[in-house]
This record gives C-alpha cells, structure tokens and sequence, in this order.
C-alpha cells in the first residue's frame, strides 16, 4: 500500500515541518558560571577578545634565532632562554641565538626555532647542521584564534571542547537560553512501575524510565508525572497539573484507536490535535498538539506510541528535532551513510522505516546486519543496534547484499 492510499499519514519530513513551524524557539536567557554551561544551548554570539596564542611561540624544544643571519661554518652565541610563561627579555644581536622551550615567546628580532637535535652545542654556543627557513617551528599570535573572530555561533550546544574553547579566551560566564521544561507520564492499566510484582497480562513501565534517561542528554528540565492509569479523570487530572508546570508534554501510549486510549481525547477537550498519524514504522499513532495554557504560550504535547521500540524511534526521530529547536538550538542534518546489508530486509510501501541494525567497517567498507527481529515491542532490538537501517516510504523490501541508507546512533541516543 502506497502513501497514496493512507491520506491520513504524514511523511516524517512534513511532520517535523509542521512541528517546527508551530513551535516558537524560546527567548529568556540566563548567565550561567562556565562549568555549568556543558550541554546548554549559547543564547549569542562569541566573538574572541584576545588572540589564540597570544604571541609568537615555540613549536618545540630548540634554538630562536635570525635565519638570515645563520651560517654552517660559524657557530652562534647563545644568549639565554625563554621557557613557557617566562619570556626572554635581553637583546639579541647578530650571531646570537637563545635556547627555547615549547610554547616559549618568540623574541621580536628572531624568525625561526632550530630543533635541538638539529644542532650541537659547543661551550657557550651551537653549531647548526642545517640553516632554517624563517617562520620554521614558530606559532603565531592568532593562528588558532583571532582576535575579534567569531568562535561559537548563537545556537550551538556546547560539548565539552567548546568549554575548553571557552576556557582558552578567558570567558568565566556564558548567556544560554534557559532550560525547557518537559514532563513524562505513561498510561495504561498493564503497566506497571520497576520494582514491583507482575500479574498475568502486567509489564513494566519501561518507556518512562527510557524517556527520562533520553531527555537527560539534552539538559532539559524534567518533570516526572509518573504512572497514570487508563482511567479520563485522572488523565486529565495528570495534564492539567503538568500544563501549569512544563512547556512540553510527552506521554506513551493513549493515541490508538482502542475504546480505551484515552489520551487523545482528553487532548482534544484540553486542547488541540494537530496531526496523529505519521507515515514512520515502528511508529505510526504519533500525536502532536497543544494545550491552552497561555494565548502566547501553549503547552505542547507529543503523544508516544505505546510499544517500547517505537516510543524510541519517534522520540529521537520526531520528537528531539522539535524539542532541541524549541530550546533555540541550531540543527545540522544527521549523519548518513551508505552500507552494503549483510540481512534480507522485508518493508512494505507506504511508511519510512527505521530498521534497527549492526553497523561494522569491514575492508574498508560499510556493511550492516539487522539485529534480527524488528517487532515494535522488541526492545532488545534497538538495544544492541548503533544505527538505524533507513528505508524510504516508497522503498519495497531489500534483498542481501544491496546498498542501503543507514543512520548511526548519535549522542542523544547512544
């Protein structure tokens, strides 16, 4: 069955257009101590106060000296020495030299460091073996960073080496986009939490536990509304006291088409549907919404399919894209890359599927294996996989052997 013949879904691109276009990236800013700004997202510009390195530097351990004024017969005098943090600050004159250390200033009337292996010492000088080429060993001011030069765009999510990057300018504090606030719940009566003993028909909660370990790599601020049962009152009871506190809303399970899934009504009296189908397998009854919180501020709401494989696979591929924009972060496209599938891959027409596989570099070439059994409540399934095998919504079933898109795990995920 083709997308023609399923109006009602959305192609994935088009869901997360729509998400995107609905959702109003957030604005309030706070200062945060540099420590504490790992995995925020930078609410402007850096641009560089100061050079990096600050001056001229010795690449290595060895001799600053004036190229043009070297020679192979005549040995140079040297004068003394220039350690990291501790300049030489005499003169240096024709046929002298001083010995440096990596990272040591360059004095103003040399152009090149000589390593010391490159060189004899004899007394109280140095014989070369060989005349260097002016600027040889030598770092300049500036050549990692410039001064006034943009280091880190508006948008960007700091990893560890932009605090590093941060660190090496000097900059104590950094002004990020405050952190979004998401809350989780789960619902339905066969769920129940960790720790607890199984009755027959009984699972564990498992995706909640899942989404709140996921929402942690992206430094949001969680609010865990915990286990709610099939039961309209207390689902709305549970919504509306997480509208009050959070600007997103993530449920699983509810946004079927059972008698008894009754998030999705409870949206519709709180709210709004914009769209609940998505043409994405494992995954296909995903909600996205909103709830009437503020006329310029809604409460948005993703509602998760119920069986664990696709609340994963529609978290990272629908959800975090929306949720990473609405924190005001920039967003590069996902890697993908080609392999040759060492698995037959059965699809059928008329959903983009994310296939859980093995991704390996064999002889210098991409192979991937499916990890067998892609059932939407096969959790172990995506568990031992690092990469989705990506078929596209018109793609049919693939054959062992053939060219296939994958797309490996990433940082949110892995």
């Amino acid at each position: 069955m083709d997308y023609c013949s399923q109006p009602e879904l959305l192609p994935v691109a088009d869901a997360i257009a729509h998400m995107q276009s609905a959702v109003t990236p957030v604005v309030d800013i706070e200062t945060v101590e540099l420590q504490a700004a790992l995995d925020r997202v930078i609410a402007e510009p850096v641009y560089s106060a100061l050079n990096i390195p600050s001056h001229n530097n010795s690449a290595m351990d060895g001799y600053a000296l004036l190229s043009a004024h070297a020679s192979l017969e005549k040995p140079l005098r040297l004068v003394g020495t220039a350690l990291a943090g501790h300049p030489f600050n005499g003169e240096i004159n024709v046929g002298e030299c001083i010995g440096i250390m990596t990272g040591g200033v360059v004095p103003a009337r040399t152009d090149a460091v000589i390593m010391q292996e490159q060189v004899t010492v004899t007394g109280d000088g140095i014989q070369l073996h060989r005349i260097p080429e002016a600027g040889e060993n030598i770092r300049r001011a500036g050549e990692d960073i410039a001064i006034n030069s943009l280091v880190l765009e508006q948008g960007k999510r700091l990893n560890p080496l932009d605090i590093g990057l941060l660190a090496s300018l000097g900059v104590s504090h950094v002004n990020v986009f405050r952190r979004i606030r998401v809350a989780v719940l789960s619902t339905g009566d066969e769920l129940k939490p960790v720790g607890q003993s199984l009755q027959a028909g009984e699972l564990y909660d498992s995706n909640r536990q899942t989404l709140l370990a996921l929402l942690s790599r992206i430094n949001v601020s969680v609010i865990d509304c915990g286990l709610v049962a099939d039961d309209p009152n207390k689902i709305r009871d549970a919504f509306e006291a997480a509208i009050a506190q959070a600007d997103v809303i993530i449920s699983s399970g509810g946004v079927s088409v059972g008698d008894a899934d009754y998030t999705k009504k409870v949206l519709k009296s709180l709210g709004k549907i914009n769209f609940w189908k998505v043409a994405i397998k494992p995954g296909k009854p995903f909600a996205f919404g909103s709830f009437n919180k503020t006329q310029n501020e809604p409460c948005w709401f993703f509602g998760l399919p119920g069986n664990p494989v696709s609340a994963v696979v529609t978290y990272h591929q629908l959800v975090l894209p929306t949720l990473r924009y609405l924190a005001g972060e920039k967003i590069e496209p996902a890697l993908t890359l080609n392999a040759i599938t060492q698995s037959p891959l059965k699809k059928q027409l008329g959903r983009a599927d994310y296939q859980r596989g093995i991704l390996q570099e064999v002889a210098g070439e991409n192979i991937v294996h499916s990890t067998g059994n892609q059932g939407s409540g096969v959790l172990s399934s995506i568990a031992r996989a690092n990469c989705y095998i990506f078929l596209e919504q018109e793609s049919g079933s693939v054959a062992k052997g053939e060219n296939v898109q994958v797309i490996p795990f990433d940082k949110f995920l892995l």
